[in-house]
């Protein structure tokens, strides 16, 4: 059994390693792209990353994933990290283990081994902050407990963030019961449901009064929070580390037309996202399903941009969202102020040259947010249609309501009547003509 490993006052260590499987090589990204995203994620949970490589497997081993050369060099390693400096150290296996791999290797490092998914499900575990966000976490937690012999159910009873895959002082190591896990999984989903529920409710009443929604997605770290806060003035948490957003936020966005729109702010995806998250985090997800408009945020400056945004057309289209992806899909290529001069000329060609929609900016300098607000404004207007409305002049309220439901293209007041060229969209228009009836 893996001891404590969290000290007080202090940073855990920790040694990072990428297995890299020698025929997947030249078909996947490299490896030590892999390991430098592994080793951000490991960061991100304040691990301090004493080393990290990547390790070339010609085959995966059953017992342990990698061979028994690599286990015991790695074991010296880790036992010369634990020295230096007094402290025991985390591995963290940038792959998805079986409980059985994961057991052996700690037992033959005496170390605590985290695997990708775990790692993962730690950083949520810390960062979520409203109920609904620690209830999906906990879901995947406990889903991904369930498959493995775990030795601490730390949610009931923990003296920090997480799930405690990594242990911490106080913990109660508590062998699981798989009975008590399982009860615990159904109520969440029956509160997950109560969810769900909730937020029909709320785009209910969106739509009555009515406000399109803009989805943001991307993946983690492109910028989207700042980008958020940049167009609606909110203070959302943004920082330069992975997963800074957990929990979504919703505000409200003006439009150049005068119009508004709810704009939101989702979790980042990532490559490899643990199918436990997918499942857990469905009901977060719904709000881009039922999004009127998708923008998709592109770190355009990190040199893996285009397998990242792979990554999220694969999350998009297990979603359902094939059409959107296909067709549908805004594209904002975000970060410009850290591009060259002519790479940003290079950039703003292609886009003109493109058939997408796209939009080159800069969420912490704000070039380019006007042009993306206009974009927006074009894709909810198109799909309004455009209304020639009489009122009389008394019926002010009539008239108000006009004015705050669509847009007013041109207005020619008469004696007695008011005549109005309005763009409403199709739900607007119904009410109207019921109000009128």
């Amino acid at each position: 059994m893996a001891k404590d490993h969290r000290l007080r006052g202090q940073a855990e260590s920790c040694i990072v390693i990428h297995p890299a499987l020698k025929s997947e090589a030249g078909r996947a990204r490299p490896p030590e792209a892999r390991l430098a995203e592994a080793v951000g994620l490991a960061e991100a949970i304040g691990l301090e990353v004493r080393a990290a490589e990547v390790v070339s497997l010609a085959s995966v081993r059953p017992g342990t994933l990698l061979g028994a050369g690599n286990v015991e060099r790695l074991g010296e390693l880790i036992a010369e990290e634990g020295e230096a400096d007094g402290r025991a150290v985390v591995v963290v296996i940038d792959a998805a283990l079986s409980p059985v791999q994961q057991r052996n290797l700690e037992r033959a490092w005496k170390a605590k081994v985290v695997d990708r998914t775990g790692l993962i499900l730690e950083i949520f575990g810390a960062r979520a902050r409203t109920a609904e966000g620690r209830l999906q976490v906990e879901l995947a937690a406990l889903i991904y407990q369930r498959s493995r012999l775990v030795r601490s159910w730390t949610h009931l009873e923990r003296q920090r963030g997480g799930f405690g895959f990594m242990g911490g002082p106080g913990e109660a190591q508590i062998e699981t019961d798989r009975r008590l896990i399982g009860e615990r999984i159904t109520r969440i989903r029956l509160q997950l449901k109560s969810v769900r529920r909730t937020r029909a409710l709320h785009r209910q009443a969106r739509r009555r009064v009515p406000y399109p929604v803009v989805a943001l997605v991307g993946y983690t770290n492109a910028g989207k929070s700042t980008l958020f806060n940049r167009l609606t003035r909110a203070e959302v948490v943004a920082q330069d580390q992975l997963f800074a957003t957990l929990d979504p936020t919703m505000r409200a966005l003006a439009l150049p037309s005068g119009r508004t729109a709810i704009l939101s702010d989702t979790v980042g995806f990532i490559s490899d996202l643990p199918h436990e998250l997918v499942e857990a985090f469905r009901a977060t997800l719904e709000e881009v399903v039922e999004a009127d408009a998708v923008v998709h945020v592109r770190d355009i400056a990190h040199p893996e941009s285009e397998e990242q945004k792979e990554d999220v057309h694969g999350v998009l289209r297990s979603m359902g969202l094939t059409r959107v992806v296909e067709g549908e899909l805004i594209e904002v290529l975000n970060k410009s102020d850290l591009l060259a001069a002519e790479e940003v000329e290079v950039m703003a060609n292609r886009i003109a040259r493109g058939n997408a929609p796209a939009v080159l900016v800069s969420a912490r300098t704000g070039e380019g947010c006007e042009r993306l607000l206009g974009v927006l404004d074009e894709r909810l207007a198109a799909s309004a249609s455009v209304l020639d409305v009489s009122l009389p002049a008394s019926d002010g309220e009539s008239l108000a309501w006009v004015y705050r439901h669509g847009q007013v293209v041109s207005r020619e007041d008469a004696d007695e009547v008011v005549r109005l060229k309005v763009r409403m969209d199709a739900d607007d228009a119904a009410r109207l003509a019921r109000r009128l009836s």
